[in-house]
């Protein structure tokens, strides 16, 4: 079976699990380096984060490249405002990659929300959350979505020995916040006409596409580390 022909549930399970297979590598050359290349360990979160980070940067300046002239005078305040907010992304996974556990646990709790906002909106379906921003995301998916980041905010503490009840609050937080994260980009798609922010990953779109739960949570997380507030 040739991979146009699968359906796009498929493609989109498929490349998670291929996101997965990348971030566990990239975990372990951050744990491990490459023994047998003497490679030491790195922060190989960190510049996973890094190259990310840019590769949104690119496909939100290709998206905009092309739009139209008309449709980005329009809508320029908000474009411009959601380029700066990608820069400042790159800047705090720079500085948040320093703590590798502490990306491992946001990267579990935004992958769980967005999966199972996805995996409620599909089966429960129901009222629409904003549909004028999105037409496919509704109050289910994201009941769902906080309940399955939460899940993994209390895995991770299970597997780490955090503190279960801040666990539980930080995983509601950043779960909520991740979302928002994802109708920020939305509206951003709404205005520029277009459905997807590119087509690197088969069943997600591009880049941004997957990881716009990002928006707000490592600037926030960048925020609170500075301050010592965590």
């Amino acid at each position: 079976m040739k991979l146009s022909e699968l359906s796009n549930s498929s493609l989109r399970i498929i490349t998670a699990l291929g996101i997965a297979v990348v971030i566990g590598v990239v975990a372990l050359l951050e744990r491990y380096g490459i023994p047998f290349l003497y490679i030491q360990p790195f922060h190989a979160i960190r510049w996973l984060g890094v190259i990310v980070s840019v590769g949104c940067i690119i496909e939100m300046i290709n998206s905009v490249k092309t739009a139209s002239k008309r449709v980005v005078q329009r809508h320029l305040l908000p474009i411009v405002m959601f380029m700066i907010l990608l820069v400042l992304v790159l800047v705090s996974v720079y500085s948040v990659g320093k703590w590798p556990l502490l990306m491992l646990c946001l990267l579990m709790i935004i992958a769980g929300a967005d999966s199972g906002g996805w995996l409620f909106g599909m089966i429960f379906g129901g009222d629409k959350l904003w549909e004028r921003i999105s037409a496919h995301k509704t109050w289910a998916g994201q009941i769902g979505g906080i309940i399955c980041g939460t899940l993994m905010s209390v895995l991770y503490s299970a597997i780490f020995g955090s503190a279960l009840s801040g666990a539980i609050w930080f995983g509601i937080g950043v779960a909520l916040l991740s979302q928002y994260g994802d109708l920020t980009a939305s509206a951003i798609k709404r205005h520029l006409g277009i459905k997807d922010f590119g087509n690197m990953l088969p069943g997600h779109g591009g880049i941004l596409d997957r990881v716009d739960g990002w928006l707000y949570v490592l600037p926030l997380v960048y925020f609170l580390l500075k301050t010592g507030l965590i």
